[in-house]
């Protein structure tokens, strides 16, 4: 059982490859039981999307989504 937090190709591309900017910019980290994701969006709506746009990609772990928002992140 891996315990250790590494970045996952699978969820981390998913927003590397992303054609909202923002998201980019975003870090997952994945272990055995979750995914998390961590960074600062402009807008919820951004938030939102980032937790959409890794959650097909999630399997049986958990999503933790600590993306901060703050309108001057853009």
């Amino acid at each position: 059982m891996n315990t250790c937090p590494v970045l996952s190709p699978a969820p981390a591309e998913a927003l590397t490859s992303s054609p909202l900017g923002q998201l980019r910019r975003l870090v997952v980290m994945v272990d055995d039981n979750q995914v998390v994701i961590t960074g600062q969006v402009s807008s919820y709506y951004l938030k939102q999307m980032a937790q959409e746009t890794v959650r097909p990609l999630l399997g049986e772990r958990l999503l933790l989504n600590n993306v901060e928002v703050c309108p001057e992140a853009a």
